[in-house]
C-alpha cells in the first residue's frame, strides 16, 4: 500500500508540473460550442431557466454555476492554468465591459461549424439550440480585434497586431459535433451524414484561414470526440446486435464515422499547412485522448465508469432525455472525479483534465503543444 501511495503522489506531482509550465502564451481566443463555452449561452439569456446556470453544475471546483456544461473546469480553462493566464471572459462579459487582454472565449453552447442558413434549408432549423455558428464567432472576434491591437504601422500608442498574436494561441473548437448531433438526433444515417463532412470540415478550415489571415500564427484545430462511447448515443441508438458494440461497450458505427471526419479535419489542415508554412497548426486529437481512459478507466481513476452518466435520470447509462441532469427527476453522483461523463453529453472536469494534459505535454497534439518556439 505504501508503495502504491507513493506512485500516486508521484502523478499528482507530475500533474501538477505540468500544469505549472513557464508562460508561453500571454492570450488565448477561442471558438466552439459547449464543450469550451465559459458563460455566453448563459449570458445571452436565450434560456429562461437555463439549468447550466444552477448547480449541480459547477459544483465540483467553482462551487457554483458558471454556464459551464461540466462539473468544474473545462480543457479551456485547464489550458489557460497551464499558461498562467486567468480563465477566459465569455465575449458577451467582454461587451459589458470587462477585460480581454488575455483574450476571449467566442464559444457559445449548442453552436455549429455551419451556418444556420444549412440547418434551415434542410428543415432541420427547429432543433437549433443557437444561430451562433463558428462563422458569428468570427465576426465577433473580427469586432473585437480594434479594441485589443492595430494594424496601422503608424500607431505607435497601440500594440501592433502581428506582435500581439504571435503571442497568442487560437482554439477553433472543438466544432462541428453539434452539425452532426443534430443530423443524427432526427433520424439521419452514417451514410447521409458522412455527405456532410466535407461541409463541416471545409467551414473548420475556412474559419482557421481566416484567423491566420487576421494575423494568428498558433492555432490549436481539435478533433471529434469517439461519440460512440457518450451516453447520448448509446441511449439513443441502443442496438439489439452485440457486434455493434466493442469490447469496450462503445457503438463501432458512431466511432467510425467520429474518425471519417477527424481524418478529413487533419487532411484539411495539412492543406492549409502548406498554404501557411509560417503558421503552427496544431491538431487536437480528441479522440485518442478519451478512448485511453476509455479503454483503461480504472488506471485513469474512473472508478463509476466511462460510459455511465455521473449526472442523469436513470436507465442502463444514466441518461434519460425526459430527466436530464439539473430537471425533475435527475441527480448527481456524489463524487464526479470518479466518472468521465458528467450529463450524458458533456464530460467531467476529470475527464477535461486528463485531456488537457494530453494536450499540454504533447500525446495528443500533433505538433506537441509545448515544442513551440514561444516557450524560450
Amino acid at each position: 500500500m505504501k508503495n502504491k501511495f507513493f506512485i500516486l503522489v508521484i502523478l499528482f506531482q507530475t500533474v501538477d508540473l505540468a500544469l505549472s509550465t513557464p508562460k508561453k502564451y500571454e492570450s488565448i481566443f477561442n471558438f466552439g460550442d459547449s464543450l469550451s463555452d465559459t458563460g455566453n449561452l448563459l449570458l445571452s439569456g436565450a434560456l429562461v431557466f437555463p439549468v447550466i446556470g444552477q448547480l449541480p453544475y459547477g459544483e465540483t471546483f467553482f462551487q457554483h454555476a458558471t454556464g459551464r456544461c461540466s462539473d468544474g473546469r473545462l480543457i479551456i480553462d485547464f489550458i489557460a492554468e497551464a499558461f498562467s493566464l486567468p480563465y477566459l471572459q465569455p465575449y458577451l462579459a467582454v461587451k459589458q465591459g470587462q477585460s480581454s487582454q488575455h483574450g476571449v472565449n467566442f464559444a457559445f453552447s449548442g453552436a455549429t461549424a455551419l451556418d444556420a442558413e444549412f440547418f434551415f434549408h434542410r428543415n432541420m432549423g427547429s432543433i437549433l439550440w443557437t444561430n451562433n455558428s463558428l462563422n458569428v464567432q468570427l465576426g465577433w472576434f473580427r469586432k473585437l480585434k480594434s479594441d485589443l491591437c492595430s494594424d496601422n504601422e503608424l500607431l505607435f500608442s497601440v500594440v501592433a497586431c502581428d506582435d500581439f498574436f504571435k503571442k497568442s494561441l487560437f482554439l477553433v473548437g472543438e466544432i462541428g459535433g453539434n452539425d452532426y448531433n443534430y443530423a443524427f438526433f432526427l433520424g439521419g444515417s452514417i451514410k447521409q451524414l458522412q455527405s456532410m463532412v466535407p461541409s463541416v470540415v471545409g467551414a473548420i478550415a475556412n474559419a482557421t484561414s481566416a484567423l491566420i489571415e487576421e494575423g494568428a500564427v498558433e492555432l490549436m484545430v481539435p478533433g471529434n470526440f469517439p461519440i460512440g462511447c457518450s451516453a447520448v448515443y448509446l441511449t439513443l441508438f441502443e442496438s439489439p446486435k452485440k457486434e455493434d458494440y466493442d469490447r469496450h461497450g462503445c457503438l463501432k458505427a458512431f466511432n467510425g464515422f467520429a474518425k471519417y471526419h477527424n481524418n478529413q479535419l487533419k487532411q484539411a489542415l495539412d492543406t492549409l499547412r502548406q498554404k501557411y508554412p509560417h503558421a503552427r497548426i496544431f491538431y487536437a486529437d480528441y479522440y485518442g485522448a478519451a478512448m485511453r481512459y476509455v479503454h483503461a478507466p480504472l488506471h485513469h481513476g474512473f472508478y463509476g465508469g466511462t460510459l455511465k452518466a455521473c449526472c442523469g435520470g436513470g436507465g442502463p447509462y444514466n441518461f434519460n432525455i425526459s430527466a436530464r441532469c439539473g430537471h425533475p427527476g435527475s441527480e448527481a453522483c456524489k463524487d464526479p472525479s470518479v466518472y468521465s461523463n458528467w450529463d450524458g453529453i458533456h464530460l467531467t472536469e476529470a475527464a477535461y483534465r486528463h485531456i488537457a494534459l494530453a494536450l499540454i505535454n504533447g500525446s495528443s497534439s500533433l505538433p506537441p503543444l509545448i515544442s513551440s518556439p514561444l516557450s524560450d
